[in-house]
């Protein structure tokens, strides 16, 4: 069995998105997974996410996670 670690994006109303600029391929480890969202929520937020779920082999590992700045 390979190792699949995936985003899901929720927008603000918690429905689950997609499209163009949403990465839906797996990541080899949850390193990997973390370190690219490290590097892309920013991103993200500016497409209109609002929080995001990783998962690992179809398992909830955590989210929902807020992009939302902490108040």
């Amino acid at each position: 069995m390979s190792d699949a670690w995936t985003w899901t994006y929720l927008d603000a109303d918690g429905r689950e998105m997609s499209g163009d600029g949403l990465v839906t391929t797996a990541f080899p480890s949850q390193s990997d997974a973390e370190n690219w969202f490290g590097e892309s929520w920013h991103e993200l937020g500016a497409q209109g996410v609002d929080a995001v779920n990783l998962w690992h082999e179809g398992q909830l590992v955590y989210g929902p996670m807020s992009l939302r700045a902490a108040e």
